[in-house]
């Protein structure tokens, strides 16, 4: 058995809701300001201290991931590749990262969600502490109807979790963003189709939930989570991305960066990073950070 922890970001899906940008490309290479969109989850999963890392995406996009992010290894982690012939579901990707988790924990992010705060660290670590159990992370929305809702009994306990309920539960969903102990592939193989034809996760987190071996980590106003999965969305995403960046003048999700002040690669490897991204902001900014080591402390930062 594997204890250490591994990432899975879940890059498949058709993207239909973003039609017709996604007709040629996967919209998790999209721009979300300044950078492809699937730099904010694979940040996340870096911030939890995770180093090896799954990426499933569709045959037809798996090349332009290896083009944009290779190996890994410039960033001092380890990437990997795996493919999803047909969208059947978020806890497919369990099935299909079985052998890469070697029946060890997983972190598992969807492909088109950011998150960012100035505890998402903390928070992250505290999770991957819990080997023998499940964390899912919740957030309230508007509109709970289109996401898996935690429903709570009158003593504010977690009591169902429904995926896209009819009637009103709670304002509080699932992110997608879900930390699994190592039974977590068994229980994938155990589970049915939903009425979509779809392995659900939000069945997988009810199981863990009967077992009373669920964690849910509310996430509150100091944190934000951003769902990209609608062109609105997307757009959403990008001014709030822009407007933090030009405010604070740090970026947000920049695997980069966060490998450089994790020390998994030295000042050397991040400058030559930057060299080839020169005549953008993008590659400036990573200069800049070589320029201001002394004055920042490394783990202050928000990202």
């Amino acid at each position: 058995m594997n204890s250490q922890r591994k990432g899975i970001i879940l890059a498949g899906g058709n993207g239909t809701r973003l039609s017709p940008l996604t007709r040629g490309v996967s919209k998790q290479i999209l721009p979300v300001y300044d950078k492809p969109l699937i730099y904010y989850p694979l940040s996340t999963l870096m911030l939890g201290g995770i180093r090896e890392i799954l990426i499933i995406t569709s045959p037809l996009d798996l090349d332009s991931f290896k083009r944009l992010l290779g190996d890994g290894k410039s960033l001092g982690i380890e990437i990997k590749y795996a493919i999803q012939k047909t969208p059947d579901g978020v806890a497919q990707s369990l099935l299909i990262a079985e052998k890469f988790l070697d029946n060890g924990p997983c972190a598992l992010i969807l492909g088109d969600n950011i998150f960012y705060g100035n505890e998402l660290v903390n928070i992250l670590r505290e999770a991957d502490k819990n080997i023998n159990s499940a964390t899912v992370f919740t957030y309230p929305v508007r509109d709970p109807e289109n996401y898996g809702v935690v429903e709570f009994d009158n003593n504010g306990i977690p009591k169902n979790i429904i995926e896209k309920p009819d009637k009103f539960l709670s304002r509080f969903v699932i992110t997608g963003l879900y930390y699994y102990d190592s039974s977590a592939v068994e229980m994938v193989k155990d589970i049915r189709p939903s009425k979509r034809g779809e392995l659900e996760i939000s069945s997988i987190n009810q199981i863990y939930l009967e077992k009373n071996q669920l964690n849910i980590q509310k996430l509150g106003r100091g944190l934000a989570w951003l769902d990209t999965g609608t062109i609105d969305n997307l757009i959403e995403a990008s001014l709030y991305i822009r407007s933090i960046e030009h405010r604070q003048g740090l970026k947000i999700g920049c695997p980069e960066e966060i490998a450089w002040r994790f020390n998994w690669i030295d000042n050397n490897q991040l400058e030559n990073l930057a060299k080839p991204l020169l005549k953008s902001g993008y590659g400036k900014y990573l200069l800049q950070l070589l320029e201001e080591e002394n004055l920042n402390d490394k783990f202050e930062i928000s990202y």
